[in-house]
Formats: C-alpha cells, structure tokens, sequence
C-alpha cells in the first residue's frame, strides 16, 4: 500500500466497473473514498456509500465522474439503476474554487457551467496519457462491432479510417495488420504523412467521397459532422459505419438509414469491451493526475 493520496477524501459520482478498478487505487494509495450511485459490491469495501450527491461532495478533496459520461440533461450514468445523479449548473456551485471536478469528455453546457462558477474541470479523456491507451480497447471494440455486422472478413476488405488522430492512429495499426486495404483520410498532411509511414492509403478529407465509394467499412474518428448526406450519397448500400468519435457522433444517421447504410454510433467501448483493462487505465493515471493537479494549486 502507497500513501500517495493518504489525507484526501475523494468523491467518486456514477460510473461503471472501470471506477471499481479506480477506487480500489485510491483506497490503496490511502484515500477516503466516497462513491454515489453504487449497490452494495464487495470489490467497494472500505469506501463510504453515500445517499446523495450533496453529501458526497462536500468537503472533498477531489470528484471524480464516471468515464460513462453525462447525457444532454446532466444525467451520469450508474452501476445502480435506481440511483438518480445529475451534474447540474446547482451541483456546481457547490464546488469550492480549486477543487478538481474530473469528468471523461464534458459537453459545451457542462463547460459553460464550470467557467461561470469557477470550478476546476479537467477532461480526462483529453490527457494523451489515458487516451492513447484508451485507443487500444476501443479499437478492438469497433473491430469487434465490425466482425459482427458485416459478411465479409477484415480481411481483404476496403475500410477508411477518418481522422488520424489518437484513436485513428491505433485503428488504422490494427487494421492493417489484419491485411485490410485501408485508407486514412485527414486534415493534417503530416497525418496523411505518417499514414502513408504505416502503409496506409491516403486522401485529403476534401476528397472523402471519393475514398467511400468502395469502403465496406468506414471508422469515424471525427467529432463533426463529416459524413453527411452528400457524402454519404457516395457509399454503395449494405456498407457500415462504426462512429467512434464522442457523442453525437461525425454521420448523419437519418441520412444513413435513408440510404440503406448501417451507421452504429459506437460510446464508451473500453468500458464496454474491457472494463477491467481500461479500469487499470485509469487507475495507472488518474491518482497522478489528482496528486498533479492539487500540487499545482497548493
């Protein structure tokens, strides 16, 4: 047992079996750890059930949100489906200044409200650390979902990475080294660049019509919409889209359907293919980052 976090009381609000991983590490590194939206579990011995988000979060050193992410309202996804937990503009303003709030990738609403009562938001998902490790159980997972939908091996097929940035960096590796003719497409040319390093095919994303003409499956990477229906227009039906990018994804997904082409918008998969490794993620991490982040402010 390490002392790392010995002294903090730590807040962990909802989440799934990645956050059980991740208070284990905090109990371990000698933090009191209280969780909110949690059933009884054994692997939670030696943490502090709380009733209510207000009670979980005062006086706490740190709170961390489950990397399941918050729903358009607020809303934070939980291990117990009758527990409620909503991270409101009024939770908010509960935060002392200075306290980290530690969430996997916040909306603009979220944002806004963490600007206005100056609290301390940091975006886990946007620390390369977690990410490009995070990269790894999402694109097995969207090779995964591939495998499932189509008829057709990995092998030898036409599949388009879009975006070559750290989940399309791992995505293009993987499926390249199962023989698929894959093509990158990206903004950046030293992107493009790198892809052609790996043995990729590459494209300029203003000519990503012209890659998807032939894709059998196409991996979206981009948090904007990028396949509309213009675009999408060029793809042959019975082709797949598996979007990974963050919710609401980079397809128009009434065009998509329109058009006869399965488009699945793919959350959260390291927490839904690997809970245990991407837990491990998190847990190698996380107490690092809080430990960084209070230095900082003291």
């Amino acid at each position: 047992m390490t002392e790392g976090l010995k002294g903090l009381v730590i807040c962990v609000l909802g989440g799934d079996f990645r956050e059980i991983e991740l208070i284990q590490k905090f109990l371990a590194e000698g933090a009191q750890v209280r969780v909110v939206g949690y059933p009884p579990l054994d692997e939670l011995e030696g943490t502090i059930r709380e009733n209510s988000v207000f009670q979980g979060i005062i006086g706490a050193s740190a709170i961390v949100v489950g990397m399941g992410g918050l729903d358009v309202g607020g809303k934070v996804r939980t291990l117990d489906p009758e527990f409620n937990i909503a991270l409101t503009e009024e939770t908010l303003e509960l935060i002392p200044p200075g306290v980290p709030l530690l969430v996997g990738a916040a909306r603009p609403r979220l944002r806004e409200f963490a600007t206005k009562h100056n609290v301390n938001l940091i975006e886990v998902a946007e620390d390369d650390e977690i990410a490009i490790r995070n990269s790894i159980p999402t694109a097995e997972g969207a090779l995964q979902i591939a495998m499932e939908e189509m008829p057709i091996t990995i092998h030898g097929c036409n599949a388009v990475v879009v975006g070559f940035g750290r989940v399309g960096v791992t995505m293009a590796r993987v499926l390249l080294s199962l023989c698929a003719n894959t093509f990158v497409c990206a903004r950046s040319l030293p992107q493009l660049a790198r892809a052609d390093e790996m043995g990729a095919s590459t494209l300029h994303i203003s000519s990503l019509a012209t890659a998807l003409r032939d894709a059998d499956v196409v991996f979206n990477t981009v948090p904007a919409i990028v396949l509309t229906e213009n675009i999408l227009r060029c793809m042959r039906p019975g082709s797949l889209i598996v979007d990974l990018a963050s919710a609401p994804g980079g397809t128009d997904f009434e065009a998509a359907s329109r058009l006869g082409i399965k488009a699945i918008l793919a959350l959260g998969l390291p927490g839904k293919v690997a809970p245990k490794t991407a837990g491990k993620i998190l847990a190698d991490s996380v107490p690092q980052l809080i430990r960084r982040e209070l230095s900082r402010l003291s």
